[in-house]
C-alpha cells in the first residue's frame, strides 16, 4: 500500500472516530431504560390505589425506605404511642380525682398530672419498670389500658426487629458486592466476532451457582408520541456459571443475533440497550439475590478486549481487581459480523498491520480483506 493511500486511510479513520465520539456523547445524555446501578428511571402517575398500595404491604414499604426514614418513623411511633397512652392515664387519674386523693386511693401510684402519666406510659412501653410509678388495683380501667399498651409495645418491637433484620440481609446490599464491567467489548474469539463483558464477585465468599440473562431492549417513538418497547433474549455461551473468579460473558455475533448486521459505523445509529442480570443464591444467608447492569451503544468498545487479571501463584490463584474494567486494543475488522462472514474470514495466522497513529487513535488495515479499515478508538 502506498504512503499517500495510507495517509488517506488514516484521515478517514480519524474523521470517523471523531464523528462516533460525538455520537457517543449524544447517546450518553439520552435517557437510559435502566441505569448503570440497576435502577429503573420510571415514575408512576395515577397508579391504581395510589398510596394505599404502600399501606397494604407496609412491611415491604418499611424495608425499602432509607435507614434514616425508618428510624424517624419508628421513633415517632414510640413517642406518639407514649403520648396517647399517657393521655389515657391522665384522663383516668383526672376522672378519679387523683390530683387531690391520698396515695392509697390513686389509680396509678405517684401519677397526679400529665407529666407523671407520660413518664409512666414511657416506662410501661419501654418495660423499664423503675418501681416509683405503678398501677394499683383501685381502677380496673387503668389495668386494662396497661395490658393493651404492653401488648402493643411487644408488637411494635417485633415489627422493628423484623424490619431491621430484613434490611440488614437485604439482597440489594449483597448485590452491590457483585458487579459487571463498565463497558462491553467486541473482538474475535476463534475467528468469530463476539460481544462480551465481565462479571465478578468482590467478596471472599464465592458464589457457586448463578444464572446470567441478557435482554436486548429497543424503544421506538411513534408518530403520535407514544413509546413502544420491545424485549428480545440474547443467547450466551454459558448461562449457569460458578463465580469463584471473575468470568467473561460471551454472546456470539452469528446469524440469528439481533446484533449480527450491526457494525461499528451503524452501531451508534441504533437505539438499543442491553440489560444484563445475574441471579444467584447467597451462600451465607440462602437469600436469592440479583445484580443488574445495562449497556448502550455508547458503552460498547469495538476492537478491544479485557486485560488479563487472573494469575496462578504457588498456592493460590491471584485476581487483580484493579484490571476488572481495563481494556486493551486488539486487531478486529471494522465490519459487521454479517459483512465479515460474507467476505470470508481471514485464514489463521493473518495479522492486522498497524499503518499509523494520529491524535491517539490507531488505524489498522487487514490486507486480506480488501483494505477495509479496522478502527480502534476509546469510546
Amino acid at each position: 500500500m502506498s504512503t499517500e493511500r495510507s495517509e488517506q486511510v488514516i484521515d478517514t479513520c480519524c474523521t470517523t472516530v471523531h464523528t462516533l465520539g460525538r455520537q457517543n456523547a449524544k447517546k450518553e445524555k439520552s435517557l437510559r431504560y435502566m441505569q448503570k446501578d440497576g435502577k429503573f428511571p420510571v415514575m408512576f402517575q395515577q397508579a391504581p390505589g395510589d398510596w394505599t398500595t404502600y399501606w397494604i404491604d407496609i412491611f415491604t414499604s418499611l424495608v425499602e425506605i432509607r435507614w434514616r426514614m425508618m428510624f424517624l418513623i419508628f421513633s415517632l411511633n414510640n413517642i406518639v404511642s407514649w403520648l396517647l397512652f399517657g393521655l389515657c392515664y391522665w384522663l383516668i387519674a383526672h376522672v378519679n380525682g387523683d390530683s387531690d386523693n391520698a396515695d392509697d386511693d390513686l389509680c396509678v401510684s405517684n401519677v397526679r398530672d400529665f407529666t407523671g402519666a407520660f413518664l409512666f406510659s414511657m416506662e410501661t412501653g419501654a418495660t423499664i419498670g423503675y418501681g416509683y410509678r405503678h398501677v394499683t388495683e383501685n381502677s380496673i380501667v387503668a389495668i386494662i389500658v396497661v395490658t393493651i399498651q404492653t401488648v402493643f409495645s411487644c408488637l411494635l418491637d417485633t415489627v422493628v426487629i423484623g424490619v431491621v433484620v430484613a434490611k440488614m440481609a437485604s439482597a440489594r446490599k449483597r448485590a452491590q458486592t457483585v458487579g459487571f464491567s463498565r463497558c462491553a467489548v467486541v473482538n474475535l474469539r476463534d475467528r468469530v466476532l463476539c460481544l462480551s463483558w465481565r462479571l465478578g464477585d468482590f467478596r471472599g465468599n464465592h458464589i457457586l451457582e448463578g444464572v446470567v440473562r441478557v435482554q436486548l431492549i429497543r424503544y421506538v417513538k411513534q408518530p403520535v408520541g407514544s413509546l413502544v418497547i420491545t424485549y428480545q433474549d440474547l443467547d450466551i455461551e454459558e448461562r449457569e456459571i460458578v463465580l469463584a473468579t471473575p468470568t467473561t460473558i460471551i454472546h456470539k455475533l452469528e446469524p440469528g443475533s439481533p446484533l449480527y448486521n450491526m457494525g461499528p459505523d451503524n452501531l451508534q445509529d441504533n437505539r438499543f440497550e442491553l440489560v444484563v442480570s445475574f441471579t444467584y443464591t447467597g451462600d451465607s444467608t440462602g437469600i436469592l439475590h440479583q445484580t443488574r447492569a445495562s449497556y448502550t451503544s455508547a458503552d460498547i468498545r469495538w476492537g478491544q478486549r479485557f486485560q488479563d487479571m487472573l494469575k496462578m501463584g504457588k498456592k493460590h490463584y491471584k485476581v487483580d481487581f484493579s484490571l476488572f474494567h481495563v481494556t486493551t486494543w486488539v486487531p478486529v475488522p471494522f465490519l459487521s459480523a454479517e459483512e465479515y462472514n460474507s467476505r470470508g474470514r481471514p485464514a489463521d495466522g493473518t495479522t492486522l498491520i498497524p499503518i499509523g497513529k494520529r491524535n491517539r487513535h490507531i488505524a489498522q488495515v487487514n490486507l486480506n480483506i480488501n483494505e477495509e479499515m479496522i478502527l480502534q478508538t476509546f469510546l
